[in-house]
């Protein structure tokens, strides 16, 4: 305190001792020590001795997060011999002096000890405790928080408490907000929740989202809530609960929030006919089914509806869309069919709307236009056709436009471009017609353009590639003819103009956008002459394709240089008369896919480019004049993939072959490669280093993680942006005898191809350990013998093809088209002469069934294997061949092992 103040208080004290009475005198020690302690703490503490010294037992009981930065913590205030009132996340009362607050939460506390002694629950006179998002891993909730009997605010969340939630919680009488989501451990039982719930009369925030309430019946929930008046937000997210939904907990009397997504009630939805106050109702991930009851129409002060990823059908009832105060209407990943009533009025107050991933169709209601409070809409998905209406002028707030996966025609509306707070325009994958708009004089704040997969023509804009905010341009796949302009969008960081008609030089412009990640201007005709140290500038970049330029023309440095790329995962330079492999690439620290394909590479295939792809890497060197491949000098790599397609590969397989442990996609087909290599030890080698196309343990294939698709979790976080790529990227795959490029496949499309070559011998039963194959092609070889029995656990394999050898029938096939049907009967010999030959030559193949003859067979599921320049549209069905064979198709399905598999068989 100032001298001044303090001398000041002084005098009047001792004016007070001579004048007045000693009752006076009390109340002035009370006024001025506890009503301006702030006055009284130079020479006195306010807080109370034993919590202090509790406050720093307390702190001392636990460790400090690695990570976390101690200087910053607020328990870095906390010193012995300090006013504990003074210290961050303390509060105490400014009457008594008593510790009644303590916010600790996010302060990376860790490894502490919370036993029953922890003077933690000495502090008696709390009010509120946050210890939200600390690690209190394996500790449980225990009884003692319940002897805070002041607490009104408790939060736990995110702290990893684990164990039953101790019923006497319920002695938090004063609770008026409690928040324990996200300790996935924690369980409820029926019992104590009951019991909180009847005790906390003035509970009006109760959070218990991602705890496990698994045991509690749905049923139950009319006695369980059947006294909170007073329940104002109410958030049961990912509980576990499961069963038919019941309408009780909509009808609670004061219930304002209620958030219950991701649980499993798989059940039409409640009607919404008994409570006056809902604003807020978060139904997502539930499995609701069966249409939207018209009562939803009913709440008038409705402001937000979340129905993501139900199963929900019917069409949207248009009384749902004129609401007074809906905000936000959130109906994505549903089964809603028919068209949008055109019935939004002008005095709306939709802010977010929500309607993508449906079977919604015919055309946009022009009133879409009165739209004006709309931030974000998204149509996405669905069925709708005609032109984009020229409805967006008003919506000067619009920050998000998804309109992506439709049959939309039409040019794109000039009143787009006039919006200046967009920032997410997709319209990829519609039927868009003409050029764009050549002055834009909006997209000021735009971002993000997505508008690959249409028909767009033209030139593209100057100022669309000078728009200052543009991180992502992606017009992939369009009609786009002319020159590549001057770019001055600095900020871009992904620019997609593949398979275009571009024409002319790559302006050097793009060689000053530092920030590129990806660069990708393959499929145009691009011309001239560019010094390709020019793109060692675009250090960020992590993927560049230039492929498929036939007159563009590449000066790389083949001996070594000092320019190098520092993050480039991604290279393809197919189709650019390239005739040495440039050596930088041996640089390329995180290199995992390289397409070098169709060039004029000759000799052999060098060690250093195969030791140097990364983890599951790509390797493209098909329609090439290799002739050879080296030895590699390491006893494994990690390529997943390899094409040697259509080169001039010579005498036997190479042994390096062997140390491909991870490979999934071995296309060595067209080559001149021989040897005796389907009997004897080389192919049993090959089969034991094939580890990624055998089957783990519990069946699944080794190379296919959990994670792909986990059902809805797998959009929870995705954003409208994020496309779900798990591909390799390019081959070219003999089917029948005819070459197909394909431009995506998906990783699970394992696959060997050794057609066309000299192979001979027999057939090894190793091949029938590679359980993962799901396409196999050993046609136009010199193999004898008989097929193999072990063959029939190839339980994935969806296409075979073992045309033009020399193989001999096996009797023991069976199964369609063949009128022998697989069976127990039927594969019992009727003599021992026949026992003999069906043990040495049939196999029953349920899975595949199998021709006879030349052994050709072609069983193929292919049209989920294959994209079309690649957009989503799947190619279904693959003939070719003689002219004048017969197909025979069948839509059965049959079922092994647990999988179901579709086949078509063919006969020659």
């Amino acid at each position: 305190m100032h001298p001044f103040l303090f001398c000041h208080f002084v005098n009047k004290f001792h004016k007070i001792l001579i004048n007045h009475s000693m009752g006076w005198l009390l109340l002035f020690f009370y006024l001025f020590f506890f009503h301006f302690p702030s006055f009284s703490s130079s020479f006195s503490f306010l807080c109370h001795r034993d919590e202090s010294s509790a406050l720093l037992q307390f702190k001392s009981s636990f460790l400090i997060s690695s990570y976390c930065d101690e200087s910053l913590m607020k328990t870095a205030t906390w010193k012995n011999g300090s006013d504990c009132c003074s210290w961050h996340g303390v509060t105490c009362d400014t009457i008594s002096g008593h510790v009644i607050g303590l916010n600790l939460g996010d302060d990376c506390l860790t490894g502490g000890i919370l036993h029953p002694n922890n003077t933690l629950f000495h502090l008696s006179h709390l009010q509120t405790l946050d210890l939200s998002g600390n690690d209190f891993s394996h500790f449980h909730f225990h009884s003692m928080f319940a002897s805070l009997t002041s607490l009104t605010h408790l939060d736990l969340s995110a702290s990893s408490f684990e164990g039953d939630v101790p019923p006497q919680i319920s002695h938090l009488s004063k609770l008026t907000s409690l928040r324990l989501s996200y300790n996935r451990e924690l369980i409820w039982k029926e019992s104590t929740l009951k019991r909180l719930v009847q005790n906390a009369t003035n509970l009006k925030e109760l959070f218990l989202a991602d705890t496990n309430m698994s045991s509690i019946r749905l049923n139950s929930f009319d006695l369980l809530f059947n006294h909170s008046s007073s329940l104002v937000t109410l958030d049961l997210t990912s509980t576990g609960l499961r069963g038919s939904f019941k309408q009780s907990i909509l009808c609670l009397p004061g219930i304002q929030e209620l958030y219950m997504s991701s649980n499993d009630f798989r059940s039409q939805l409640p009607e919404l006919s008994c409570s006056n106050f809902l604003r807020i109702l978060d139904f997502s991930f539930n499995g609701f089914q069966g249409p939207i009851p018209p009562s939803f129409s009913n709440s008038s002060i409705l402001t937000s509806l979340d129905f993501y990823a139900n199963s929900l059908n019917g069409s949207i009832p248009s009384s749902l869309l004129i609401l007074p105060r809906l905000t936000s209407l959130i109906l994505p990943h549903n089964d809603l069919s028919g068209q949008i009533p055109n019935v939004f009025h002008q005095s709306n107050t939709f802010q977010e709307l929500d309607l993508s991933y449906n079977k919604i169709g015919g055309e946009l209601p022009i009133s879409l236009s009165n739209l004006h409070h709309l931030t974000r809409l998204s149509l996405s998905s669905n069925s709708f056709n005609g032109q984009i209406p020229d409805a967006f002028g008003g919506m000067a707030k619009l920050q998000e436009l998804y309109l992506y996966s439709n049959n939309f025609e039409g040019q794109l509306p000039s009143s787009l471009f006039t919006l200046n707070q967009l920032v997410t325009l997709d319209s990829s994958d519609n039927k868009l017609v003409g050029p764009l708009i050549n002055k834009i004089s909006g997209f000021q704040k735009l971002t993000y353009l997505i508008l690959d997969n249409n028909l767009l023509n033209g030139t593209i804009p100057s100022s669309l590639l000078s728009l200052p905010c543009l991180k992502r341009l992606s017009l992939r796949n369009n009609r786009f003819t002319g020159h590549i302009s001057a770019i001055s969008s600095y900020s871009l960081k992904e620019l997609d103009l593949c398979y275009n008609k571009l024409q002319g030089s790559i302006p050097k412009s793009i060689f000053n956008l530092s920030n590129l990640t990806t660069l990708c201007l393959a499929s145009n005709n691009l011309s001239g002459v560019v010094d390709f140290q020019h793109f060692f500038k675009l250090q960020n970049l992590t993927y560049l394709s230039l492929s498929y330029n036939s007159q563009l023309s590449l000066d790389i440095e083949t001996n070594d240089v000092d320019y190098n790329f520092s993050q480039l995962q991604k290279l393809e330079l197919s189709s650019l008369n390239l005739n040495q492999l440039p050596k930088f690439i041996g640089k390329l620290p995180y290199l995992y896919s390289l397409d070098m394909s169709n060039n004029r590479f000759t000799g052999r295939v060098p060690n250093w480019l195969l030791e140097k792809m990364n983890d599951q890497g790509y390797l493209n060197l098909s329609q090439n004049m290799f002739t050879s491949i080296d030895q590699i000098s390491t006893t494994s790599y990690q390529l997943s993939s390899l094409d040697l397609s259509f080169n001039l590969l010579q005498g036997e397989l190479s042994a390096s072959i062997c140390n491909m442990s991870s490979l999934k996609f071995l296309n060595l087909a067209h080559n001149k490669l021989t040897g005796n290599t389907f009997s004897g030890p080389l192919p049993k080698a090959y089969v034991e280093r094939f580890e990624s196309m055998k089957v783990n343990e519990d069946g699944s294939l080794s190379y296919i993680k959990s994670s792909v698709f986990d059902g809805y979790v797998s959009f929870t976080f995705a954003t409208e942006l994020d496309v779900y790529k798990s591909y390799y990227d390019s081959m070219t795959v003999t089917l029948k005898g005819i070459d197909i490029p394909m431009v995506k496949i998906p990783t699970i499309f394992v696959i060997i191809d050794l057609s066309r070559n000299m192979f001979e011998g027999e057939i090894s039963n190793v091949i029938g350990e590679l359980h993962g194959l799901v396409g196999l092609n050993l046609s136009h070889n010199r193999l004898i013998g008989h097929i193999p029995q072990s063959m029939g656990n190839l339980t994935n394999l969806e296409w075979l093809d073992l045309s033009s050898n020399m193989l001999i029938g096996n009797m023991g096939l069976c199964g369609f088209p063949l009128s022998k049907k697989c069976g127990p009967e039927q594969l019992s010999p009727p003599s021992s002469n026949n026992s003999e030959s069906e043990e040495k030559f049939g196999f029953g193949w349920k899975p595949v069934a199998i021709g006879y003859g030349c052994g050709f067979v072609f069983g193929i599921g292919l049209g989920y294997f294959m994209f079309l320049f690649g957009k989503p549209r799947w190619l279904v069905i693959i003939f070719g061949g003689q002219p004048k064979r017969r197909v025979r198709r069948t839509a059965g399905v049959r079922r092994t092992n647990g999988s179901t598999m579709n086949q078509m068989i063919q006969m020659s």
